[in-house]
């Protein structure tokens, strides 16, 4: 289709225009500067930047989580290090004045809206990537056509993001990936730094260095907020957005992915029933399912169940956790798992905002814990569970070296300090470390810190809302640090 006889070129220029004011004024639009920058804005940048690997970079993450502002922060960063604000494109894919137009057609705009004869040297950020059909084809020809150009894409479709370019791009892209904000990152954004400062912890017989906050009270307050709001950027720092989570989050981040993203790329038929059945899931987020209960209790065929969670999963709304047995083995048959949403405020959206006291608390500070460790994408982690006789048990979280097969931790989260008090209680974990020859291990509790020691093992005590915290403080050091 000749796009000239649609849309005058002029206005796709003016609209290019429009898009770059930096070209006159060296300087991104005041509603994305006045925003703060995510943590994870150090760990993208130095990719962004970098020109020696001929790549391009493809940010991937759930929609409102920040990756167009990501986008124009980084902009911005380029401008203040001295690079010609002219050599600095942004398309944003999604506009319907693009919608017939290639990746090459844009590009061809961009020289044409500056005279410019070559792209070398320069910059070009297309977002919301997944709207053109075919994209990572696309952009592998731009990266070997243009080898003197950077080129750097974002997308929310996130299913199609990760299988495309894993499979198109080899060689090609580098993916990363923005993940709904940690509770490290609430507390930075929140500007509660002041709640916390540099400590140790005894885990084991050694001191670990870890932070501590001064003031567990209005820590667990912030960690609450967290649960029910904390996941998007915007919703943190708008009380409007919060109390109208359903309208907010429900319409723009849920029902966009289940009603759109998905149907679009799958061409799943019955929308309702994948929204139904999500809405099941989100509400038991933490719980154990096995295929056969999850068909009885939705009615859904198990294959399609299958199909599914695996939709949901790539395009993270949910993470399923797969379970192993005492010794942590994987079992042959995969016949129960936990699932998980990615961030507990995502049940907020779509329920009610919990409390403290409320009996949901558990499963959610569970949902919060795996949703900070889901930053870690290559680390393997599933649940316990075993049943021997009369001998049956579970550990909430359990770390499993993917080379030696061996389990590296087990961690007990609970919202109690129940267990403080009554180590003993702590039955499973107890059998669980003797079986693995595991002499400490670590275990959550509202507000009660310390170490106590039970038939030779020594269990650390931290509340949840510091461990949570120090999960997300760990894999940003240890990003910054390769």
């Amino acid at each position: 289709m000749n796009t000239s006889s649609l849309i005058p070129k002029e206005k796709i220029i003016e609209r290019l225009q429009y898009e770059n004011p930096w070209w006159v004024n060296k300087q991104i639009p005041e509603t994305y500067n006045s925003m703060s920058k995510r943590l994870y804005f150090d760990l993208f940048y130095p990719y962004v930047a970098e020109k020696k690997v001929r790549r391009a970079l493809v940010l991937m993450g759930p929609r409102r989580v920040g990756k167009t502002v990501m986008l124009f922060h980084s902009i911005q960063q380029l401008i203040d290090e001295k690079i010609n604000a002219q050599k600095i494109f942004f398309v944003g894919i999604d506009n319907p004045i693009y919608v017939h137009l290639s990746l090459e057609d844009l590009l061809s705009l961009c020289k044409q809206s500056l005279n410019k004869e070559n792209l070398n040297g320069c910059y070009v950020f297309f977002d919301e990537i997944q709207y053109l059909k075919n994209w990572e084809r696309h952009l592998k020809v731009l990266v070997d056509t243009y080898p003197e150009t950077k080129f750097i894409v974002s997308g929310s479709a996130a299913a199609a993001l990760k299988w495309h370019s894993a499979e198109s791009g080899a060689g090609r892209f580098t993916d990363f990936m923005l993940p709904p904000l940690t509770f490290q990152e609430y507390i930075h954004l929140k500007g509660m730094n002041h709640l916390i400062y540099d400590g140790k912890i005894i885990y084991g017989n050694s001191q670990v260095s870890y932070c501590l906050t001064h003031d567990i009270k209005a820590f667990n307050k912030e960690f609450i907020h967290y649960l029910n709001f904390g996941g998007y950027p915007e919703v943190v720092l708008s009380e409007r957005m919060q109390s109208d989570m359903g309208r907010y989050v429900k319409s723009d981040i849920v029902d966009k992915v289940l009603l759109r993203d998905l149907p679009c790329l799958y061409g799943i038929k019955d929308v309702q029933e994948l929204n139904r059945f999500f809405t099941y899931i989100a509400y038991n987020s933490g719980n154990e399912f096995s295929y056969e209960k999850m068909s009885q209790e939705s009615g859904i065929q198990k294959d399609t169940l299958k199909k599914y969670l695996e939709y949901l999963e790539a395009a993270f709304l949910i993470k399923v956790l797969n379970k192993v047995d005492i010794n942590a083995k994987r079992l042959k048959r995969v016949t129960s798992f936990k699932v998980y949403l990615t961030n507990p405020s995502l049940r907020t959206a779509l329920f009610s905002p919990i409390s403290e006291t409320d009996s949901e608390m558990g499963n959610m500070v569970e949902t919060a814990v795996l949703s900070q460790w889901m930053h870690r994408e290559k680390l393997d982690f599933t649940y316990a569970r075993w049943k021997e006789g009369r001998n049956e048990g579970e550990v909430d979280l359990v770390l499993v070296d993917d080379k030696k097969y061996k389990p590296v931790w087990g961690v007990e989260i609970k919202w109690s300090n129940r267990y403080f008090e009554k180590p003993n209680e702590l039955k499973s974990l107890i059998a669980f470390c003797k079986n693995n020859n595991f002499q400490k291990a670590l275990v959550t509790s509202i507000n009660q810190s310390g170490v106590k020691e039970i038939d030779n093992l020594l269990f650390s005590f931290l509340p949840a809302s510091v461990y949570s915290y120090n999960i997300g403080d760990i894999t940003l050091k240890m990003k910054n640090n390769g």
